[in-house]
């Protein structure tokens, strides 16, 4: 629960409240952490736990606590309505002593905040999410710092919202809701929101790992579209997959779907009519979506980008928007979140929502639970977990989670120990 009010404490404390079992506040302890001219709301578990843990950001679902308070944490969560914090308000939340941290992707994790968590005794990091480009992970390593992150929960819940943005971008559903809304609606009309079918067209597919290839199982399925991918590597078990599925299709009587694996990014868009991106971020993929490439599209194709936002040359996709009235685009992350390009959130040919392609209730707590075990394992000593693709251990809410971190991406750089292959 929140808090609704503050007592006065000096200007360099964090006002801490302690929650009791029946969620109401005990009293405020003001702390000494830093000279911070600010106060930071925050919920403390366990306050005589013998390893102090903050988490940035209250998360969803409440095992994460649980898991972190019954292992002898102390759990700080910060609850301040601040959306993002800035370096100086973490640095102040980590103080003079705390053994690891919990943090979010809107957070800046490089040489000042991990030599801060170095200096107060920390060696434990993880970011709630399964990207890291806010992470130096160098940094990180030089000061002896885990780095953990949370896959393997996000695949279908990102692909189903990357088939949402591409469904209500074919069928104009967002610009329709609107309509309804202003009382427009005088009746049926014939030229009323045509938008685009989906069935039997082709899906152009960038980045076939698991999320690319689960949304185009997705759309293959629902729509019978063929699909056209390019990948720096051959997804051979989709390729499989799509190919038994066509003959499948073929013994019912119906046209089956094919594959094609494209040499190039352009090879894809030039045919595809729907175009969903799936790459990782790195200096190979800034822009990957710009001018050029867009005006190599069709038409009226759709764009749909729940990846990472940088991929888009986003002033560039604001031009074609508005030069080509029946393109769409669906995007689910923005070049400078939170910020959108200037004209965008005008465009009536754009579906745009707020980086929600996680935000499922079992995918988000699944998140927490990972990021808490994360920052656990490397306090109790635990190895790491050998399978990055299978987590499923460590989300079952009816058992212990294996005695081991999940995800560490900087496992090898730190010598850490790897779970044993025989206990899996």
């Amino acid at each position: 629960p929140l808090i609704p009010s503050l007592p006065e404490a000096p200007c360099s404390s964090f006002v801490f409240q302690e929650i009791s079992a029946f969620g109401e506040a005990k009293e405020a302890l003001p702390i000494e952490l830093s000279a911070m001219a600010s106060k930071l709301l925050l919920q403390i578990h366990n306050p005589a736990g013998a390893l102090r843990v903050v988490s940035t950001k209250a998360m969803p679902g409440t095992r994460w606590i649980n898991l972190l308070v019954d292992a002898g944490c102390r759990v700080e969560v910060c609850v301040e309505e601040k959306s993002i914090l800035n370096v100086d308000d973490v640095k102040s939340l980590i103080g003079n002593r705390c053994d690891g941290v919990i943090g979010q992707l809107t957070e800046n994790w490089g040489e000042e905040l991990f030599s801060t968590l170095k200096r107060a005794g920390g060696h434990a990091f993880s970011n709630m999410a399964v990207g890291f480009n806010n992470v130096d992970v160098d940094a990180a390593t030089r000061h002896g710092v885990a780095v953990g992150n949370t896959p393997g929960v996000l695949t279908e819940t990102t692909a189903e919202l990357a088939a949402a943005l591409t469904l209500a971008a074919a069928r104009r559903v967002v610009e329709a809701d609107s309509f309804m809304r202003a009382g427009k609606y005088e009746g049926w009309l014939p030229n009323l929101f045509v938008g685009n079918l989906l069935k039997g067209q082709t899906l152009g597919i960038i980045g076939a790992g698991r999320i690319g290839s689960a949304y185009a199982r997705m759309m293959i399925e629902g729509f019978k579209m063929n699909v056209i991918y390019y990948d720096l590597y051959q997804a051979t078990r989709f390729e499989k997959y799509v190919t038994a599925y066509g003959e499948f299709l073929k013994s019912q009587g119906e046209v089956p779907v094919t594959w094609t694996r494209a040499q190039t990014v352009e090879d894809v868009l030039r045919v595809a009519d729907v175009v969903s991106l799936h790459p990782v971020l790195d200096k190979t993929t800034y822009h990957l979506m710009n001018k050029e490439r867009l005006s190599l599209m069709k038409k009226e194709a759709i764009l749909v980008n729940a990846s990472r936002g940088p991929v888009i040359d986003e002033e560039a996709l604001v031009r074609h928007l508005k030069e080509n009235p029946m393109f769409r685009a669906g995007l689910d992350v923005f070049e400078d979140e939170p910020f959108m390009k200037p004209g965008l959130g005008e465009l009536p040919n754009v579906v745009v929502v707020p980086h929600i392609a996680s935000a499922s209730k079992w995918t988000r707590e699944g998140m927490a639970t990972l990021a808490a075990l994360n920052v656990l394992g490397k306090l109790k000593g635990y190895p790491v977990w050998s399978n990055a693709n299978n987590l499923e251990p460590f989300l079952d809410e009816n058992a212990m989670p294996p005695a081991a971190c999940p995800s560490v991406v900087n496992a090898k750089a730190l010598g850490l120990s790897i779970y044993s292959a025989s206990k899996l």
